[in-house]
């Protein structure tokens, strides 16, 4: 279904860079599997350069060295778990108000309930996945010296490729080292400049973590590909500029020093660059997301070829349960896992005041005769109705309404003879906003919900009685392995998805401006609110006339929910542990409960604070 000039898989031949614990072995051992070879022999090879640098790429879309299973980048655990992409995301969301998952796998459930320790198998899943890619990076950063490639022969286009690459490897660290830092807090500190061989890596604070990152990404600014100009699926300077933005957005958490006028400065190089809104939400989660809009950075996959059960073919599987029918989203068949809670549904009715629909209904045309009546509408079936609003288009009339639960019919002048709804029936609706429209000429309709609002009922309970029971709170639909068109992914087996993971994008950088601005960062209000206003009208939202910062977060979680930014959002807020906002099953409570504070980040994994001694382990723990 797509095609990649850039292949981000690296099969066949394997570099000597794996390390499981900060006790780093040495490197150059004679390797014993005749399918690996040596960075010394390896690099001998001038394709090789690229080849591994798409194997660093790689490292956050598959698991392991020869496809789905069989050959592990990281153990003590099942490697269908142990995906970068499928950590994180658990991490980020399981943790927080938008997922739970219904499988007791090991440790798994302590997520929701906040209630893990250093013992949990996924906690340390993660923490080695980020060491791995560390490693990947810096075993690739010290076979590109300038001595080396020297000795190697290599010049002329080449040496200039490999410059590049190298600037890519110290992004893509600089990635998995902010992901550190906010997960972690403190962490293990290697870098290439750290001899191969046995010792044990200090343990670096968070604010000094911070400032490695920062000072990487400010130094490769300027050397990266300009945005938008680099293969496919490969970082540029717009990339940077998206984690700059990031880390300065939550400076004031990890450093006690707000830097919300640099998040500004770096969100402004984004906006600047060229992007463009997709104009359908759904698009940026399909197969053929690869040609959406406004992505910025996405993690890519292929059904052929990027085979792993993490990724999207885990988000995509395991949404699907109940009565979904798995051939809707192009596989062969549901996991039942995921699901949401009723905070996240109830964000799709919260920030639209009465004020902000009258003033979106004036904006489409002059009041019409027509109207909405029914017992969902406030003056039930004896009116007087909902104003709808002349488009401009002959007999089409539009408008925002809020509507309970309930029945709807049309017709004009608050009377009855010229009414419609369902071929002469009444229409049900459920509580909500909708953009209405209608043809008087054809008596056709439609009902348009904020288009965010990607869920699955049928057979769902808003209400999470029983976490593992998968119709226990609604499904998710955002993610799908069809195309615009409705057709599969590549690979025809139904198991491996085609679609990418967008982990930067314009939308997330909009809010994150509009977000500095309210902090006190300088740039300007009104821009700030246009910009909000231009996703909630791609979504069919109603505008709203102001914006604070309840409503950002809140935006936030219609726009970016099930992408991997919940908890951090969350955690800027003060909200993701003690008691001031909870969710179903927080605390392992079925209502929800406090937590403690210390819980704003992990623990570091207990089987590398005995194997390390330089590390202490995070207060609370």
């Amino acid at each position: 279904m797509k095609k990649y000039s850039f292949k981000i898989f690296f099969l066949g031949t394997i570099v000597t860079l794996l390390t499981m614990t900060s006790c780093l072995n040495d490197l150059n051992t004679t390797p014993k599997d005749k399918d690996i070879v040596l960075a010394s022999d390896l690099f001998n090879d001038p394709a090789a350069y690229k080849q591994v640098l798409a194997k660093l790429y790689a490292g956050l879309a598959i698991s392991g060295q020869q496809g789905p299973a069989g050959l592990p980048d990281i153990s003590g655990i099942d490697e269908g778990f142990s995906q970068y992409l499928r950590q994180y995301w658990l991490a980020q969301e399981v943790t927080t108000d938008e997922a739970v998952i219904g499988w007791a796998d090991g440790s798994l459930p302590d997520y929701h309930e906040q209630d893990w320790n250093s013992n949990n198998e996924f906690v340390r899943a993660l923490y080695n996945r980020i060491m791995y890619q560390i490693t990947s990076c810096n075993a690739f950063l010290r076979e590109t010296t300038d001595d080396k490639l020297s000795a190697r022969g290599v010049t002329g286009q080449l040496l200039t490729d490999v410059h590049e690459y190298r600037n890519e490897a110290r992004f893509l660290r600089a990635l998995s080292y902010y992901h550190a830092v906010d997960l972690f807090g403190s962490f293990p500190f290697v870098t290439e400049a750290d001899e191969v061989g046995y010792f044990f890596p200090p343990q670096k604070s968070r604010t000094e973590l911070f400032n490695f990152v920062e000072n990487e990404l400010l130094d490769i600014e300027g050397s990266m590909p300009a945005p938008k100009s680099n293969e496919y699926a490969r970082a540029d300077q717009a990339a940077v500029w998206t984690l700059l933005a990031k880390m300065y957005l939550n400076a004031e958490v990890y450093t006690g020093t707000a830097r919300y006028s640099d998040c500004i400065t770096y969100a402004n190089k984004v906006i600047n660059a060229g992007y463009t809104l997709e104009p359908a939400y759904k698009n940026l989660f399909l197969a053929d997301n690869n040609t959406a809009g406004g992505v910025i950075f996405p993690i890519a996959f292929d059904g052929l070829h990027t085979q792993s059960y993490g990724g999207t073919t885990f988000l995509i599987h395991a949404e699907v349960g109940g009565s979904m029918d798995p051939a809707d989203f192009g596989i062969n068949g549901g996991w039942g896992g995921n699901r949401t809670t009723k905070n996240l549904v109830n964000l799709f009715g919260a920030d639209v005041s009465a004020t902000d629909i009258a003033t979106a209904n004036t904006a489409i045309g002059p009041a019409s005769n027509w109207g909405v009546v029914g017992s969902a509408t406030p003056n039930g079936w004896d009116g007087p109705d909902l104003t709808l609003y002349e488009t401009g288009t002959t007999d089409v009339y539009q408008g925002y309404v809020n509507l309970a639960d309930g029945e709807i019919k049309f017709r004009p002048d608050n009377t009855w003879g010229s009414d419609f709804g369902d071929n002469g029936s009444n229409i049900s609706v459920t509580a909500g906003i909708y953009k209405v429209t209608i043809n008087t000429a054809d008596q056709t309709y439609t009902l348009e919900k904020d288009d965010r609002a990607m869920f699955y009922t049928d057979g769902q309970n808003l209400e999470i009685e029983s976490v593992p029971t998968f119709t226990d709170g609604y499904a998710i639909t955002k993610f799908k392995n069809v195309d615009k068109n409705g057709v599969a992914g590549s690979d025809t087996s139904g198991n491996f998805t085609d679609t990418d993971f967008p982990l930067f994008r314009l939308a997330d950088v909009y809010l994150m401006y509009a977000e500095a601005v309210l902090r006190g960062g300088g740039g300007d209000e009104a821009t700030a609110l246009s910009y909000v206003n231009q996703l909630r009208a791609r979504a069919n939202a109603v505008p709203v006339s102001s914006i604070n910062l309840d409503l950002i977060l809140n935006e936030r979680g219609r726009e970016l929910y099930w992408e991997g930014t919940r908890r951090t959002d969350l955690v800027r807020y003060g909200r993701f542990t003690d008691g001031n906002y909870v969710w179903p099953w927080k605390g392992g409570v079925a209502e929800g409960t406090s937590t403690p504070s210390f819980r704003n980040i992990l623990p570091i994994p207990s089987t590398d604070l005995n194997a390390n001694p330089n590390l202490t382990q995070n207060p609370g723990y």
